[in-house]
């Protein structure tokens, strides 16, 4: 069995040794060794290199030697270089050290997000009003955003003179195109400058399909009309065409429940066709995070085998809809193909709240706080509020300004600046019940982008920082006077 030794500072020693004796049927033996620093967070691989003798044994009747090495989550330096030194591997840990049962567990899966199968359409509802040049600007943050095919969305009664100009601007630039129109000319013209899809088109214009090369994506006359949509597919497939088939989602309430009940007849009609969901019409018109609603919709296309999605990111509310819409079919892919339930593969749909919001119990924050000795102030949450404690005691409140009094910083501007922002987080995360880690940012799943924090190199220390070169090259200290939370 495995052998793992886990370093850690001597405020979480005897959290990580209960969370490790709680993990039932271990595939892991385990040691917890303090290394000689009070917060594990401010863990660097210099310290662990000089403090920890190589190879490295657990002591015991028969001395045991590591396996594998777990350093904390905010350990900045080079774990690779420790693998090396040591001659096992060395690895982060999850940030929150309470996390470990489910970095294990998630571990253990080996669940794959890079696979997918539904292709993204991603609307540019406005393109007749937009220059090439903004196209193509569109176009590539679409792109970044998970987009597989840029769709130029046509305008009732609105010329589109730089149509073609535009397909053939984006078919330049590396990007697939579909041309999405009422208008049979706009459509012959996407076509013929070299769209690869074509919406939409009925029984009764399926012409168009004779005269290009492009894919058309059929809808019905009506979305209630399923049999001339049957007629169409019907149609494609004699004539050996490729296709797509769109059954058409009607918003809320307006016939939703009748609609995806003509998706499922749809694919029970023809269980090899390719189909396409469009799904703007729930992301834009119901005002609601449209985080819970990709993932649902995408639960549904798995379901479904769908082959595409059309989406569009219009609305304010729905900005990071094709984001989501990335991250929903890769989840769904994998819930789908491993056959198990999609919980427990990634974070990113959970925008708003968290699963496991408050890791620490008041009681456990309690003896944490009793064991600190110096003026730096922590923060962490419970369910009973915000915990701002240091060698003088701890405050418990449920606000940053009921809590404000009690610090007494009124003569020292830096640190009242930094503790305002990090009590702002705390009280936000506790409200809406989020995770909080001191001196990092609210994760905001895939609603908001957060830049990739590089732990292998050193951050700078901030504004707030006062304390010395030396000391702060010894600790890692990132950015304040006050200390990390406890990991």
């Amino acid at each position: 069995m495995e052998h793992i030794v886990f370093l850690t500072g001597r405020l979480a020693q005897a959290s990580l040794t209960r969370v490790l004796a709680g993990i039932e049927a271990a595939p892991f033996t385990w040691e917890v060794r303090e290394i000689g620093l009070q917060v594990a967070a401010l863990m660097t691989a210099d310290m662990i290199r000089r403090r920890v003798a190589a190879p490295v044994f657990t002591e015991g009747a028969a001395p045991r030697r590591a396996d594998r090495i777990m350093v904390p989550g905010r350990c900045r330096g080079d774990v690779e270089a420790l693998s090396l030194h040591f001659g096992v591997p060395v690895e982060r840990g999850p940030q929150e050290l309470k996390d470990l049962p489910r970095h294990f567990n998630r571990s253990a899966r080996a669940i794959d997000l890079a696979e997918y199968e539904v292709a993204i359409f991603a609307e540019i509802v406005d393109a007749p009003r937009l220059s090439v040049a903004q196209i193509i600007e569109r176009a590539q943050q679409l792109a970044g955003d998970g987009a597989n095919v840029i769709d130029l969305g046509c305008l009732p009664e609105t010329r589109f003179d730089h149509l073609a100009e535009s397909v053939q601007a984006l078919k330049a630039a590396g990007f697939q195109v579909s041309v999405d129109s009422s208008d049979t000319q706009e459509l012959l013209l996407g076509g013929k400058a070299g769209a690869d899809y074509l919406l939409s088109l009925t029984l009764d214009t399926l012409w168009i399909a004779d005269e290009v090369a492009a894919t058309p994506v059929l809808i019905p006359r009506v979305p209630a009309d399923e049999a001339s949509l049957y007629a169409a597919v019907e149609q494609m497939q004699h004539r050996g065409r490729a296709f797509l088939a769109d059954s058409i989602l009607d918003p809320i309430p307006f016939g939703l429940t009748a609609s995806i009940v003509r998706y499922h007849r749809l694919r029970e009609r023809f269980p090899e066709a390719p189909i396409m969901l469009g799904v703007g019409n729930l992301t834009e018109l119901t005002e609601a995070d449209t985080s819970g609603i990709n993932a649902v919709l995408f639960g549904i296309a798995a379901e479904l085998n769908v082959a595409a999605v059309l989406t569009t990111q219009v609305s304010q509310h729905a900005r990071r809809a094709v984001s989501e819409a990335d991250w929903a079919r890769r989840i769904m892919h994998a819930a789908a193909r491993n056959a198990t339930l999609p919980k427990g593969m990634s974070d990113a749909l959970m925008t708003v709240h968290a699963k496991h919001p408050f890791p620490d119990t008041p009681e456990e924050i309690n003896e944490i706080a009793s064991q600190v000795r110096d003026p730096n102030f922590r923060v962490q949450i419970s369910p009973l509020g915000l915990h701002v404690y240091n060698r003088d005691g701890l405050r418990l409140g449920q606000g940053a300004f009921e809590l404000w009094p009690q610090l007494k910083l009124q003569d020292d501007a830096d640190h009242a600046f930094y503790m305002g922002v990090e009590l702002a987080r705390a009280e936000i995360a506790w409200q809406l019940g989020k995770r909080y880690v001191q001196d990092q940012p609210l994760d905001w799943g895939c609603a908001a982008p957060r830049p990739t924090e590089d732990l292998a190199r050193w951050c700078a220390p901030g504004t707030t920082m006062k304390t010395s070169k030396n000391n702060a090259a010894e600790t890692g200290a990132t950015s304040t006077t006050t200390a990390p939370t406890p990991s």
